[in-house]
């Protein structure tokens, strides 16, 4: 286990009201290693980041359980950009410590 675990990631400053899938996204991407997120590319087309992330079903939808609603890889990646910049302020907040 990593320091970051210490971080609430999946309630971040500025979220609003959450549902049962956003809260479950959020922790999808808690869950998700350092060395994964670091090889993600907010410029690769839609197709990439679904072949980079391997959790998408062949319709474009990410498989989540507990899920109310689906979340497709624009609502992905907006709460993907969010939460690797949350994540790198702690990390970094963390390292000078």
């Amino acid at each position: 286990m990593t320091e970051q675990v210490a971080f609430n990631f999946e309630r971040l400053p500025g979220d609003g009201p959450l549902d049962e899938t956003d809260v479950s996204l959020r922790a999808y991407f808690a869950r998700l290693t350092d060395e994964h997120l670091a090889g993600y590319y907010p410029a690769w087309p839609d197709e990439r980041v679904i072949e980079w992330d391997g959790n998408f079903r062949s319709d474009g939808v990410l498989m989540l359980t507990c899920c109310e609603r689906d979340v497709d890889v624009s609502e992905y990646r907006q709460v993907l950009e969010k939460h690797l910049a949350y994540r790198k302020e702690n990390s970094t907040r963390d390292d000078s410590t």
